[in-house]
């Protein structure tokens, strides 16, 4: 089923009301179409693909999608925040992504520091870009991709484990599109006022390897283990070391549960 930007739009609640909201069928990606549309923009920007043909993921990595077994989308939003003060974005976006889902009876978890876990298998991943705006303001694109219903070929082209949920394709697209929208729309409000510090306790509650022994991976190389706890007032990583207490920042870092 398309997805129509006027009933997303109809279905919107009042933060989500100022977002324009625009629906292609096929793009390279819709970060980097927002991210280069953003001097024209002068208010929120929600852009949804039917289908990406370069979509993109955190650390340069790609994301593979197919029409109607993903749903692949970002939301441009600007803050008065300057650009350093949006470094926990990510963890607020997981969470309103989180409590949305949630509406729809799927139980995830939160992994730090940009995905969505359904039964311990990536359901869904976050991807923001910021750039500096005129007179002080910052934009983030915020790029989502979820997985609903993969194919066998799509699965093994991921090359690694995914969740699977089909039954959320066959949804209303436009309902589920709004529903989240709504959330994400409500949670870069409060963002805006409060930073990251009214979304540590939600995360921390959504925190998939919460008490589990994991591992931080920089290149491929550990360079940190320890049981995992979950995330501070500044979006740092917390894990309980031989050592001690360690707080990890996000930048190239992977986080893993360890096999030991």
């Amino acid at each position: 089923m398309k997805l129509s930007s006027e009933r997303i739009s109809s279905l919107c609640l009042p933060a989500a009301r100022q977002v324009a909201v625009k629906v292609v069928d096929e793009t390279g990606s819709t970060n980097a179409d927002l991210l280069a549309a953003l001097e024209s923009l002068a208010s929120p920007v929600l852009l949804v693909a039917h289908a990406q043909t370069a979509g993109r993921g955190r650390a340069g990595r790609s994301w593979l999608s197919a029409p109607d077994k993903s749903l692949t989308f970002s939301l441009a939003w600007p803050f008065s925040r300057p650009l350093h003060a949006l470094v926990g974005l990510p963890l607020a976006a997981g969470v309103a992504l989180a409590e949305a889902l949630a509406m729809f009876n799927v139980t995830v978890g939160l992994k730090w520091p940009n995905d969505v876990l359904h039964e311990g298998k990536k359901l869904a991943g976050i991807l923001i870009e910021t750039a500096a705006g005129g007179s002080g303001q910052s934009w983030a694109v915020i790029g989502i991709g979820i997985n609903m219903a993969l194919d066998a070929e799509l699965m093994a082209r991921i090359d690694r484990p995914v969740a699977n949920i089909p039954w959320l394709a066959e949804l209303d697209r436009d309902m589920l599109m709004a529903t989240l929208l709504n959330r994400l729309a409500e949670a870069m409000e409060q963002f805006e006022r409060e930073g990251l510090g009214g979304f540590v306790a939600r995360w921390n509650a959504l925190h998939a390897y919460a008490g589990k022994p994991v591992v931080i991976l920089d290149n491929g190389k550990m360079v940190h283990e320890g049981i995992a706890v979950g995330i501070d007032e500044i979006g740092r990583f917390l894990l309980d070391g031989g050592a001690g207490r360690i707080a990890v920042m996000a930048g190239d870092v992977s986080l893993r549960l360890s096999e030991r």
